[in-house]
Order: C-alpha cells, then sequence, then structure tokens
C-alpha cells in the first residue's frame, strides 16, 4: 500500500525513487513487521492470559516443562498479522506470486488456529482430529500446487533444478510438480510443527531460513544475477523478498515474546502457517533440496519422531529418551537454553551451506 503511493507521488517528489528498490523495500519491511510485533505483543498476550489460553504441559516430559503449564498460547497470530501487515505495506500487490504465498500461508494458519481453539478454548484435548488437520492441509496444499503449476508462464517455474549441477533442468509433468509441492508445503509445515517444542527453538531458525529464500527470490527474479549465479530465472519472484523479510521481522519480534522463559507460545496458528510458508517459497524459487539442507533443525526434529515410532513399533525399543529430539538432550542433563542455542548454531551454518550453493555450480 505505502509502496503503491509512493509511486503514484515519485514523479513529483524527489526522493521517492529509492522506494522502487527492493532492497530498500526489504529493511523497511523488517523494521515494520519487527516494530509491529513490539508493539502489538504485550497487549496480545495479556488479552491470552485474561482468557486463560494457556498450555497443556505432557507430564511425561522433561520435569522444567511442567512450569511452562498456563503460558499464553496461539501467539503465532501475531506472526500472521505482522508479516501480512509489512508485505501488504511494501509490496507490489499486483505480483501474483506474493497473494500465492500470502494465501497459503493464511489456510494453513487458519487451520492451526482451529486446532488451537479446540484444544485451549473449548478445552477438546485432541483438537482437531488428525486426519481432518491433514484433510484440510492437504485441500490447500494440493489448491497451491496446481494454482503454481496451471499460472506458470515460464519453463523454469516448472523445472527441476539441482544444487551442484548446473546442466540438470528436468521439466516435470504435473503430477510430478504437483507431488513435489504437495509433499514440500505439507511437510515443511509439520516439520516445523513438530520443532515448536523448546522456547524459541522453532521460531528463530524460520527466521534463518526465511531471510535465506528472501536471498534466493531477489537473486531468481534478477535476469542479470540468476544468469550470473546459475540459477532459474523466474520472473516476479523478487518481489518474494519483501515477503520473506516480514517474516524473518516478524519472527524476530515474536522472539523477543518468546525466548527463554518464554511469555508466550506459538501453537499450531504460527508452526503450521510458517512451514508451509518456507514449503511454497522453496518451491516457487525452485531450491527445494536446498531448502532441505537450509531448514536442516525442522528435517532433523521430523526424522526423530519417525525413527522413534519406528523403532518402538518394530522392537519395542525407543532410539531416544524422547522425540523429537532436542527433549532427549535435555532428559540427558543439558538445560533447555544450552539445547536452543546448539540448535540455533546448527541453523546458522545449515543456511550458511544452503547459501554457499549459489556460488558452488
Amino acid at each position: 500500500m505505502l509502496y503503491w503511493i509512493t509511486q503514484q507521488f515519485a514523479g513529483r517528489l524527489t526522493g521517492l525513487h529509492v522506494f522502487s528498490y527492493l532492497t530498500f523495500r526489504a529493511i523497511l519491511a523488517t523494521a515494520s513487521a519487527l516494530g509491529l510485533s513490539l508493539i502489538v505483543g504485550p497487549p496480545m498476550i495479556a488479552r491470552l492470559s485474561r482468557y486463560q489460553i494457556g498450555q497443556v504441559v505432557r507430564d511425561d516430559g522433561p520435569p522444567t516443562h511442567l512450569l511452562k503449564a498456563g503460558t499464553p498460547t496461539m501467539g503465532g497470530t501475531l506472526i500472521l498479522v505482522t508479516t501480512l501487515v509489512s508485505t501488504l505495506l511494501w509490496a507490489e500487490l499486483s505480483n501474483r506470486l506474493v497473494w500465492t504465498v500470502l494465501g497459503v500461508t493464511f489456510a494453513f494458519g487458519l487451520i492451526g488456529f482451529y486446532d488451537d481453539y479446540l484444544k485451549l478454548v473449548v478445552r477438546n484435548p485432541r483438537g482437531l482430529a488428525p486426519r481432518w488437520k491433514y484433510f484440510w492441509q492437504s485441500v490447500a496444499g494440493l489448491a497451491t500446487a496446481a494454482t503454481l503449476y496451471y499460472t506458470a508462464t515460464e519453463p523454469a517455474q516448472t523445472t527441476l533444478f539441482l544444487p551442484f549441477v548446473k546442466t540438470f533442468h528436468e521439466p516435470l509433468t504435473a503430477f510430478g510438480f504437483v507431488l513435489i509441492t504437495y509433499l514440500m508445503i505439507v511437510g515443511m509445515s509439520n516439520a516445523v510443527n513438530l520443532t515448536d517444542g523448546l522456547d524459541g527453538l522453532a521460531v528463530m531458525p524460520a527466521a534463518l531460513v526465511s531471510a535465506a529464500l528472501g536471498i534466493f527470490a531477489y537473486a531468481s527474479g534478477n535476469a542479470v544475477f540468476a544468469r550470473y549465479l546459475g540459477i532459474p530465472d523466474i520472473h516476479g519472484a523478487g518481489e518474494l523478498l519483501i515477503f520473506c523479510a516480514s517474516l524473518a521481522g516478524a519472527g524476530l519480534g515474536f522472539l523477543w515474546f518468546n525466548s527463554y522463559p518464554a511469555q508466550v507460545f506459538m501453537g499450531d496458528v504460527g508452526a503450521l502457517a510458517i512451514g508451509a510458508a518456507i514449503g511454497v517459497l522453496a518451491v516457487i524459487v525452485r531450491q527445494e533440496l536446498v531448502v532441505l539442507v537450509m531448514g536442516g533443525v525442522f528435517v532433523l526434529e521430523t526424522a526423530s519422531v519417525i525413527l522413534q515410532v519406528a523403532s518402538f513399533k518394530l522392537t519395542g525399543r525407543r532410539i531416544f529418551r524422547m522425540a523429537p529430539i532436542p527433549h532427549h538432550f535435555e532428559l540427558k542433563g543439558w538445560a533447555e537454553p544450552k539445547v536452543i542455542v546448539r540448535f540455533w548454531i546448527i541453523s546458522l551454518l545449515l543456511v550458511l551451506a544452503g547459501l554457499a550453493t549459489l556460488k558452488l555450480r
């Protein structure tokens, strides 16, 4: 909105042309989302506390988690609201990719919101039944995948690329593209949700991956940079830098309240939405495999749950003391802040490794 206003007066007032630069608007988007989070956060947390929308803690986990019982939840709403406002302020709203990403993000956010509402307000301990949660995730994921495929304007938008291999360009059929997109969106959504178990553990890696995807989007949307780096040239992808910057800023703003000891938890409303956003961004910029590296913490946590369940069903034994894997380290005696910070460090290294693929081709 503000970007559109500045463009109307750019020819009459000197200095407004600076708003045409994606990098400048990305800085403003990050600052806007962060600032809004710090302003809106306290009254939102107070309202959640007043309505007693608090976390329910399992009694079979680390004993320190029992102290978290009653901490306000559904704080992911703060991330969604500030991301939306900041994106609408600074993005070019005629860009279909921006609306596609916003659409899938808020569709998954709505699913998570309803699940949280059932658990915390209606006091239904099961929340939204898993089959229905997966059903609606599938509907949203498949609808997004089909939209991206049938609105693609260039072959590169539906072609599979591999990092490190410049010459690998494999056009995907409708089925192949929809399947990969569906798995990325739904899989990453649930992976982030599994990671959201400790204070700030999920939101910091999500902010780092979002920022890195913004760099990929900016480079892919610039024909010169894309050609030089050997990455697909995706028309219009550059504008997604604004969404990525907004999401990263909103994540940092939420971390202000979610850092140990947390004043508020994200809940499914935030985790499902953020994961879906990362998944669809990876598909649009054609960096699905790279995102699996950058989001390696999410992949690791998901793998630990799968291995734990499979091992127990097949052998009757557990591989870890508790899954997801951060709880295993807690039960081994690591303090929660130590687990969190070490996973942040791992996430930062993985994101840097993913960014390195821009040159290692």
